[in-house]
């Protein structure tokens, strides 16, 4: 029994250790996870090719005349001269291929990259991305794709019906890009080096700057706006900035949000922060509902009686006036848990919590912004 217990006071404290780290993790979050460094970033390219092997479900080359343009150049490349000839061949498909390029990416290593119909292909499955340069916006070749794709969809089809599942048209390499030119990007000489929020907020970039100040021990860093803060390193060994960088990714920090509703009335969902206050205010909800049911009824002469069938209408009808509803009073300075629960008490769904919330926003009870998608 003693040993029972002591089994039991031990589940007991690691419950309370496991909740007390799962309450920090939730209040804050790493500095990497909120903040992107300046010039670390990736680089979107895009290319166009060819993709062959197609079971005939490629591009009808008589709709997509720019399929056909394309297969007739390649063709001359290799040494087959096909102009002036009628080709017809549905096992082509003409492809937008994307791709992002990582930061520090090095010559000769792989990333994957999505192929996309351009045409009126039905399918991409089996087909085989031909070689295709891979260009960044300033026009500079700095990757080149080429492989099997692989798609997450399937298309069958029949005289009669067909069955389409995912996107065929739309596939992915994976590691189906070489990488042929980096992107320079000298991290060494920077005298400084900034952090871009993701949420620009004065409060949490202040925060940053604080968080960063009290762990080196000397402030180093600086709010410049609420998307920015700098830090001034000084550093000359490379290895050491390095490693400053790295442990300044680690460091935690609470982030803070703005009181905000977010609404998108196309499909009805509602978001509500956790800073929303309402003052106090007395919320009613009901609606006249009134419901009519036709349910007719034949009536039949009786036997060796002269008469005919006729059909006797039967009309009910149900009125709900909402009488049932009582004006509900929420008080002042209410959370967000207090007033979701208050609203679930009065049988608010997400459509008439978006008109409440707008009310009581008109009405100056809701102190948060408001924001439909």
């Amino acid at each position: 029994m003693f040993k029972s217990f002591r089994l039991g006071l031990l589940a007991i404290a690691v419950s309370i250790i496991a909740f007390a780290y799962i309450d920090d993790a939730v209040a804050s979050s790493r500095i990497k996870d909120i903040t992107d460094f300046e010039g670390v970033r990736e680089n979107q390219l895009v290319g166009y090719g060819l993709v062959v092997g197609l079971n005939g479900t490629g591009d009808s080359l008589n709709n997509s005349p720019f399929t056909q343009q394309s297969l007739i150049s390649m063709l001359e490349r290799l040494g087959v001269n096909t102009r002036g000839n009628d080709i017809r061949t549905d096992n082509v498909a003409a492809v937008v291929v994307t791709a992002n390029l990582p930061p520090f990416a090095m010559q000769g290593s792989r990333i994957d990259i999505t192929v996309s119909a351009l045409g009126d292909a039905q399918s991409l499955q089996g087909g085989t991305l031909l070689v295709t340069p891979l260009l960044g916006a300033d026009g500079t070749v700095y990757a080149v794709g080429q492989g099997p794709v692989a798609i997450a969809g399937y298309d069958a089809r029949g005289d009669a019906a067909s069955v389409t599942r995912g996107v065929p048209t739309s596939g992915r390499i994976s590691g189906g890009a070489l990488v042929e030119a980096e992107i320079q990007f000298a991290l060494q000489d920077l005298a400084d080096v900034r952090l871009n929020l993701r949420n620009p907020d004065f409060t949490t970039a202040r925060r940053i700057a604080d968080t960063i100040n009290e762990f080196i021990g000397v402030d180093v860093a600086d709010m410049i706006d609420p998307a920015t803060v700098k830090i001034s390193l000084g550093y000359k060994d490379h290895s050491e900035m390095l490693n400053l960088l790295t442990d300044i990714e680690q460091l935690r920090i609470e982030s803070d949000i703005p009181a905000k509703v977010v609404i998108d009335e196309n499909s009805g969902i509602v978001v509500i922060g956790q800073d929303v206050r309402v003052s106090e205010v007395a919320v009613a909800q009901g609606n006249l509902t009134v419901s009519v049911t036709e349910t007719p009824v034949a009536s039949q002469p009786n036997p060796f009686a002269q008469g005919e069938t006729v059909v006797l209408p039967r009309t009910q009808i149900a009125v709900d006036d909402g009488s049932e509803n009582r004006l509900s009073v929420v008080s002042g300075g209410v959370s967000l848990r207090d007033l979701v629960d208050g609203l679930n008490a009065l049988g608010v769904g997400p459509r008439d919590l978006i008109s409440i919330l707008q009310a009581i926003k008109a009405a100056g009870a809701l102190q948060a912004e408001i924001e439909v998608m």
